[in-house]
């Protein structure tokens, strides 16, 4: 996918801020886990030391007795993790069995009888434990003895269950991640389909099959329709104008050409031929520019806005056949119309009638004895092909620009494969030149996305070194 993508950006954003909120509430999970077990080992504790506080006592010499002990049999583990410890103001210890030769050191903070403190200490082994203590105050011989109480537990068992509950965590946040993205990909498509309607729009535009966005589009979306409607009718309401001017000028020299050619027919009258002549070749090529921007206005305007149409292409060719056999350069040549029946082109028939017309007058003009229109079967095309003496591979780009010619024998003003070029690239269609097998030049036309690219001129003159300059 395309770094500039429109898509891309909002699925990467979309998923860039799902990875951070799922990462912070992971987050946030794991300390209110481990905050919800020290709670509950807070809770144990504090059952363990009423237990403990149930069974404690002084006998008459002032001594700690211990009656009953609390019921968790870890207690009696050595070093199991859970310990208690009593001590009196008189320097008497009892403790667990858990806690084996060691003590806990507490804190050396003074309670008063009654008050229970929970903070974390350094238990057997160097472990960090998180002790409850309290004081109580007891009775021995009159006398009050002050008795401090402590449970404590290994944080070991607080941490191994937070890190379980962080992997389980971290594979349903995962699994819960991949979800949202592919959701998010799926939002991301359902928003973007106004786009790429529009996208089919303007291409049905470009094709000529609508004239206008249609309108049913979202909210966001009918703004940039509404322009985009508006600069289509003012870019069609110019392109008629523009016809118009060009239609004019092109009529308001019909007149004085007319006039010329009448000028030059009198001058030959007189025997001026040389004179007459050179006015002729000026008129005429004046008329085939001429009829080049009628042409070239004319088709445009159909092919942008115009319906959808198409052309029977073999009835087409067999009326321009028949007029070029009564000219004496097409009476000269023998015509094969090998085009299928049924064969029809998206093409106005008075555009495609310009296009074959100045391929098939051209290789009249230049063949030797046969002109053959065909259809290639690879591929959706027309072919016109000659068998003449072809064009030099090298000079194959060069005819197609307006008013280049090859040959010096006058006729054409060098417009005619310039002219065929503008009604094609209005329909998105291409011209292709290339060597025939009959020997002289075979012309191609199809659409723009059938036709190959030409080879660079150096691949194209291993293609005959037996081709001569031709015309254009």
């Amino acid at each position: 996918m395309n770094r500039h993508s429109l898509r891309l950006r909002l699925v990467a954003g979309g998923v860039i801020a799902i990875l951070i909120a799922l990462a912070v509430a992971g987050g946030a999970l794991v300390v209110v886990f481990e905050r919800h077990i020290s709670r509950t080992l807070a809770q144990d504790l504090d059952v363990h030391l009423k237990q403990l506080l149930a069974g404690i006592d002084v006998d008459p010499q002032g001594k700690l007795v211990l009656m009953q002990t609390p019921v968790d049999p870890r207690f009696a583990d050595a070093l199991s993790g859970l310990y208690w410890q009593v001590g009196d103001d008189r320097g008497q210890v009892l403790r667990s069995r858990s806690l084996w030769d060691s003590a806990m050191t507490l804190p050396a903070d003074r309670l008063r009888p009654g008050e229970i403190h929970q903070h974390e200490a350094t238990g057997p082994g160097g472990q960090r434990v998180l002790v409850t203590e309290r004081a109580v105050s007891l009775s021995a011989d009159g006398k009050p003895v002050i008795v401090r109480l402590a449970v404590a537990e290994d944080l070991a068992r607080v941490s191994a269950a937070t890190l379980a509950f962080a992997k389980d965590l971290a594979t349903a946040l995962a699994l819960l991640g991949f979800v949202l993205a592919l959701a998010t990909w799926v939002q991301v498509s359902v928003g973007l389909r106004p786009l790429v309607a529009l996208h089919r729009g303007v291409a049905d535009i470009r094709a000529g099959r609508i004239r206008h966005l249609p309108s049913s589009v979202p909210t966001e979306v009918h703004p940039l329709v509404e322009e985009v409607n508006a600069l289509i009718d003012a870019q069609e309401h110019e392109i008629e104008r523009s016809r118009g001017r060009a239609a004019d000028l092109a009529h308001g020299l019909k007149t004085p050409l007319a006039a010329l050619a009448a000028d030059a027919s009198r001058l030959r009258e007189r025997g001026e031929r040389d004179i007459a002549r050179d006015i002729e070749a000026v008129g005429e090529a004046m008329g085939r520019h001429v009829d080049r921007e009628l042409a070239r206005a004319r088709v445009r305007g159909r092919a942008r806005g115009g319906a959808a149409t198409s052309a029977s292409v073999k009835p087409l060719v067999g009326s321009i056949l028949a007029t070029l056999s009564r000219t004496p350069e097409g009476a000269q040549v023998r015509f094969e119309n090998l085009v299928a029946d049924d064969l029809c082109v998206s093409l106005d028939r008075s555009d495609l009638a310009e296009v074959l017309g100045n391929l098939i007058e051209n290789a009249a003009r230049h063949a030797a004895g046969c002109v053959r229109i065909t259809t290639d079967e690879n591929r959706p095309s027309l072919v016109v092909e000659d068998d003449g003496e072809g064009i030099e591979p090298t000079h194959l780009l060069r005819v197609l620009e307006r008013g280049t010619r090859l040959d010096e024998r006058g006729g054409a003003a060098g417009l005619g494969l310039a002219i065929v070029q503008d009604v094609l690239d209005a329909y998105e269609w291409e011209l292709e030149l290339s060597k025939s097998e009959l020997g002289g030049l075979k012309a191609t036309i199809a659409p723009r996305s059938a036709v190959p690219k030409l080879p660079s001129p150096s691949a194209k003159e291993s293609i005959a070194s037996s081709t001569s300059p031709q015309r254009a």
